[in-house]
């Protein structure tokens, strides 16, 4: 079901518009187009984006480099609406309104209700968002209907029993978070196997952090495979799995890109000797205390410090995994160039609020304070 979904057949590699080429505030459009024309011409179709990525302009970028370009059948669009702000139906519709006015269209392929968990179903209860979400597939504006997921499996599984109207879900999956007692990859998955959901994979390289990985782990991967990239590992990993629609990747660059479709053009799962490999990785991998963030800056946006939470939490794991305190220093100070420094946090817990990772935001800030500063 998941590789011909309800008749629309999806490679398992797809453009996430999350973490785009940027020149200065503003999306690098044309990097964006070039990026967007090889991922076609290699026979992916599936781009994703949600009202709130890159303060709105994803969506616009996607109506730029790839609907105002392309047949509307020759790809699918997937948005998701946020529920932390809205009140109502009405606000409902005009936020569902604006995001296919921002991507120029008449229909999303895939909606979802976004970054769901305990406190946002009770939202969807009141604000009755599941009937929202029926009524849009209903009227055709949205063809499938789901939503993206970071709770417990318990959790999960409430909202598949509640809610078989819901077509597919969206989760976080990697191999480093396969066993993590706070993320459940493993669990929440079996939970959608055991309803017969189908699921879309996000961060399968954890925001980007399963990329840069200790010489230790690159050199168990080059010895397994010098052809492959780091990375490569990871996206392979999660589009193994059965019941896979398609792995979201967040390019950032043509090379990023270029290297994606490289192994995912004519995709090969794992074999049990790769499995063995990066089972050693997770192994390295769990004897280092880093910090769990995938940089998806929704803790951002509410700080009133203006303080850029992920720039400072990858120069703290930078030092975590190299030891090296000047180069960490050096990316915290890039870090807070424009913000707020990691001591200037006041403790309000807005940021803690929206974290999917469910990181404890204050007491790392205070932690990168007395790391990387002075």
């Amino acid at each position: 079901m998941a590789d011909r979904y309800l008749g629309e057949s999806i490679k398992k590699l797809g453009f996430g518009l999350m973490r785009l080429p940027m020149l200065g505030e503003e999306i690098d459009i044309e990097q964006v187009k070039k990026m967007a024309d090889t991922f076609m011409s290699k026979g992916f179709t599936y781009f994703d984006t949600a009202y709130v990525y890159i303060g709105g302009k994803s969506e616009v970028a996607l109506k730029e480099a790839v609907v105002d370009r392309y047949p509307r059948d020759s790809f699918q669009c997937a948005t998701k609406l946020p529920l932390w702000d809205l009140m109502g139906a009405a606000e409902m519709e005009s936020t569902f309104q604006e995001s296919l006015d921002r991507a120029g269209l008449k229909y999303y392929d895939f909606y979802l209700l976004h970054a769901m968990d305990h406190t946002k179903v009770k939202k969807a209860d009141e604000i009755d968002a599941w009937g929202f979400m029926k009524r849009i597939k209903e009227e055709g504006r949205a063809k499938h209907i789901g939503f993206s997921f970071h709770d417990s499996a318990e959790v999960l599984e409430g909202i598949l029993a509640s809610h078989p109207e819901m077509e597919f879900v969206q989760l976080q999956i990697n191999y480093a978070d396969w066993e993590d007692d706070n993320v459940q990859s493993r669990k929440c998955y079996e939970v959608a196997r055991k309803y017969n959901v189908p699921v879309i994979i996000m961060e399968p390289v954890k925001g980007g952090s399963l990329a840069t990985m200790p010489e230790e782990i690159q050199k168990l991967y080059r010895e397994a495979n010098p052809e492959l990239s780091v990375p490569s590992w990871a996206v392979r990993y999660a589009a193994s799995l059965d019941g896979v629609i398609t792995v979201l990747s967040g390019m950032s660059n043509e090379e990023q890109l270029n290297d994606n479709v490289s192994y995912m053009e004519n995709f090969q799962p794992l074999s049990d000797a790769e499995r063995e490999t990066v089972q050693k990785a997770v192994e390295i991998l769990n004897t280092l205390p880093t910090i769990p963030c995938t940089g998806c800056k929704y803790c951002v946006d509410g700080c009133p410090q203006k303080i850029n939470i992920p720039g400072i939490f990858e120069a703290m794991n930078e030092y975590i995994l190299y030891n090296n305190l000047e180069r960490a220093k050096h990316s915290y100070e890039n870090a807070v160039k424009e913000g707020g420094k990691a001591s200037d946090c006041i403790q309000c817990g807005a940021c803690e609020a929206h974290c999917p990772q469910h990181i404890g935001i204050i007491e790392t800030l205070e932690k990168a304070a007395a790391t990387l500063e002075g």
